[in-house]
């Protein structure tokens, strides 16, 4: 991970929200929400709104990376969802990085629609080694392999 251009990190852009990302749309796909999703507002699901945030600042790390020896992960998500966000809105979103370790960065988060601030938090990413987690992944697999051959 390149520190110095890590910490330099700034950005602004928008995002439009998409129909299929309210609250609704994604509960009536999860087993647990079918009983009440239509009961909910349609505007962004605070799931996808963490996943936009996550995914910007993910990017925005990846530039600064080897990515055949490291790779981006999230460690921490603090995110205040501030107001709702109904599809077709468009967000303006603004982050940089605030605090930075020795494989880490902690993104600071502002995003605000055409009337208010929407959203507000941090995001921690970790640049992992990449062998490392891909080790550790295929030994989950492999213990899950095993589960299903016995069942």
């Amino acid at each position: 991970m390149n520190h110095q251009q890590v910490s330099e990190i700034c950005f602004e852009e928008t995002y439009t929200v998409p129909t299929y990302q309210t609250a609704r749309s994604l509960f009536t796909r999860l087993p647990h929400g079918k009983p009440y999703a239509e009961t909910l507002i349609e505007c962004l699901a605070t799931g996808y709104l963490i996943a936009v945030v996550e995914s910007i600042c993910i990017r925005e790390m990846q530039r600064q990376i080897d990515p055949s020896v490291e790779v981006v992960v999230g460690r921490t998500i603090h995110v205040e969802h501030c107001g709702p966000i109904p599809s077709g809105a468009t967000i303006r979103l603004l982050g940089w990085v605030e605090r930075l370790s020795q494989h880490s960065a902690t993104f600071y988060i502002r995003a605000y629609d055409d009337h208010e601030l929407v959203c507000d938090g941090k995001v921690t990413l970790v640049a992992a080694d990449r062998a490392s987690m891909e080790s550790k992944i295929a030994t989950k697999v492999n213990g899950l392999q095993k589960v299903e051959s016995v069942s």
